[in-house]
C-alpha cells in the first residue's frame, strides 16, 4: 500500500477579507491552532503572511505539511507543521466505519467531510481532526513555538482543506486513491456476506439494509407528487455541428457522428411520445435489435452512400443486401425484414389452401383481366413453393408468408427478389397487386380485407 503519495499546490493568492475557513473542518483545524500557540501575536502576524501571498507552494504528504514563507525582509523560511499519524488498527477502525455507511463514501466522493462520519470514527477510537497540541511546528527561524511562518502555513492550509478534506486523511497517512480504494472494497465485502446471510441486516447488523422496490413504490402515495411530465418538443432537435475550422482526428468522421446524433434526437423524441402515450405502463418493452437491424434502422434515413458503406460494412454484408433491406424496412419494419431474410416451414396443407386461393381468384375474375377468354386461354399462374415462399413461374412474381400470417409481395430485379410492398393477409389480393391487376369487389359474405382467406395460427 503506497502511504508516501504527496500532493503540492501552488502559492495561493493573497486572501481579500473574510476568513480563512469557510467550511466546518477548515474551522477546526484553525481552532487547533489557535488553541495550542501560545503566543498571539505570532498568529497575528501569520495571518498577515498568508492575507499577503507570502506562503510558496505547500507540499503535503502524510505527517508532514511543507512550505517556505516569505520573511517582511525577504528572507525565505523553510517551515513545517507535524500531523500524527494513525496506525494500521487505526486506519482498520477508520476503514470499517466510512465502509459501513454509503452515505460516508459518498460525501467523500463529494469532497465533503459530514460531522457524522467525525463522529463515527471518535466512537471508535479514531481523531480525524486536530486537537490541541497536535499540530507540531517546525521552522529554520528558530521558534520554538508556532511562530509567523508555521502559523502562516496554518492559515494558507485552512483554505486547501476548505476544497478538499482529502488533505486531512492523507496528513493522517492515506492517498486518496488508497482510501477510496480500500474503502469500496470493504464496502463489497460487507454486501456479500449481508447477502448471504439473508440481506435482512445492515453490514454492521445495525438495523435494516434498505427498502425493497416493490415497499416503496406502495409507499408513492405519502411521497410529494412527482413533477409533471416533460412536454413533447414538436420535433427532434438537431445536432451541434462538428464541420468546424479545426479537422478532425484521424478516424473521426464528423459526418456520421452528426449522423448519428440526428438520429438519436430522433429516437430519443420517440420514445418520449411512447412513454406520454396512454396505456404505456402496460406495454411490454420490446427486445433491443440486433447489430444488423439496428444498421438497417439508421440506414432507412437515408444518410448518404459513405455511411451506408460503413453501416453495411460493420455487419459483414454487402451494398445490395443493405439496400434490399432497407427497402423491406421502409415496407413494415422488422416484420418485413424477417419476411426478407427467413425461411420457415409453414403448417402442412397450406401451399394447397393457397393454390385454392389463388385459382378460386382467378376463376371469379375481375382481378385477373377483363375478359374471360383471355383468363381460359391463360389459365391460373402456376406456383412453386419452396417452404414459406410462393413463386409465380414466369413471372418474376414471388410471395412471402411473415410468422404473422401476412403476405408479403416481392419482384426479382437485377438478379435478386426486392420487397416490392405492404403486407397483407389475402394472397391473391396482395398478388393481384403485385401483377399490376385492378383489384376486383369484395364478394358476399365478407367483411373487409381484414377477413382473411388464408392464416396462419400455428
Amino acid at each position: 500500500m503506497d502511504r508516501t503519495r504527496e500532493r503540492v499546490f501552488e502559492a495561493l493568492p493573497p486572501a481579500r477579507g473574510g476568513g480563512f475557513a469557510q467550511t466546518w473542518w477548515g474551522r477546526s483545524w484553525l481552532r487547533a491552532l489557535e488553541d495550542t500557540a501560545l503566543d498571539s501575536e505570532q498568529l497575528r502576524q501569520g495571518r498577515k503572511y498568508a492575507r499577503a501571498g507570502a506562503v510558496g507552494a505547500v507540499s503535503v504528504r502524510p505527517g508532514r505539511v511543507t512550505a517556505v514563507v516569505r520573511d517582511r525582509d525577504g528572507t525565505r523560511r523553510r517551515c513545517d507543521v507535524l500531523v500524527q499519524e494513525l496506525d494500521d488498527a487505526q486506519w482498520d477502525r477508520l476503514l470499517d466505519v466510512v465502509a459501513d455507511e454509503a452515505g460516508h463514501i459518498a460525501a467523500l466522493l463529494d469532497r465533503d467531510l459530514p460531522p457524522r462520519l467525525v463522529e463515527d470514527a471518535d466512537a471508535a477510537g479514531v481523531a480525524l481532526l486536530p486537537g490541541i497540541g497536535d499540530l507540531e511546528p517546525e521552522c529554520d527561524c528558530g521558534v520554538w513555538d508556532h511562530c509567523p511562518h508555521t502559523a502562516a502555513l496554518s492559515y494558507q492550509l485552512a483554505r486547501l482543506l476548505d476544497q478538499d478534506p482529502h488533505l486531512l486523511l492523507l496528513m493522517r497517512g492515506r492517498d486518496e486513491g488508497t482510501l477510496l480504494e480500500e474503502v469500496q472494497r470493504r464496502s463489497a465485502a460487507l454486501a456479500e456476506r449481508a447477502a448471504r446471510a439473508g440481506g435482512a441486516a445492515s453490514p454492521a447488523g445495525r438495523g435494516p439494509a434498505g427498502v425493497p422496490a416493490g415497499e416503496a413504490y406502495a409507499l408513492g402515495a405519502i411521497l410529494p407528487p412527482l413533477p409533471d411530465a416533460p412536454p413533447l418538443p414538436a420535433e427532434p432537435g438537431g445536432p451541434a455541428s462538428l464541420s468546424g475550422g479545426t479537422p478532425p482526428e484521424p478516424g473521426v468522421d464528423a459526418a456520421a457522428l452528426e449522423f448519428l446524433a440526428a438520429r438519436t434526437a430522433v429516437a430519443a423524441r420517440r420514445l418520449l411520445a411512447e412513454a406520454l402515450a396512454p396505456g404505456h405502463a402496460d406495454t411490454a418493452v420490446p427486445a433491443p435489435l440486433t447489430r444488423w437491424q439496428d444498421a438497417v434502422r439508421l440506414a432507412a434515413a437515408r444518410p448518404g452512400a459513405d455511411i451506408a458503406a460503413r453501416l453495411a460494412a460493420g455487419c459483414g454484408r454487402t451494398a445490395p443486401e443493405l439496400e434490399a433491406a432497407v427497402r423491406a424496412w421502409e415496407f413494415g419494419g422488422l416484420e418485413a425484414l424477417a419476411a426478407l431474410e427467413e425461411e420457415w416451414d409453414p403448417p402442412s396443407g397450406a401451399a394447397a389452401r393457397v393454390r385454392e386461393e389463388i385459382a378460386a381468384a382467378w376463376a371469379e375474375g375481375g382481378r385477373w383481366g377483363d375478359r374471360e377468354e383471355d383468363r381460359e386461354e391463360e389459365g391460373p399462374p402456376r406456383l412453386r413453393v419452396t417452404r414459406n415462399r410462393w413463386t409465380v413461374v414466369g413471372a418474376g412474381l414471388q410471395l412471402r408468408l411473415g410468422r404473422d400470417g401476412r403476405w408479403w409481395p416481392y419482384r426479382r430485379e437485377r438478379g435478386r427478389w426486392w420487397p416490392a410492398g405492404p403486407a397483407g393477409h389475402d394472397p391473391a389480393a396482395v398478388l393481384a397487386e403485385l401483377s399490376g391487376v385492378p383489384e376486383r369487389p369484395e364478394p358476399s359474405g365478407r367483411s373487409g380485407p381484414d377477413q382473411a382467406r388464408f392464416s396462419i395460427t400455428g
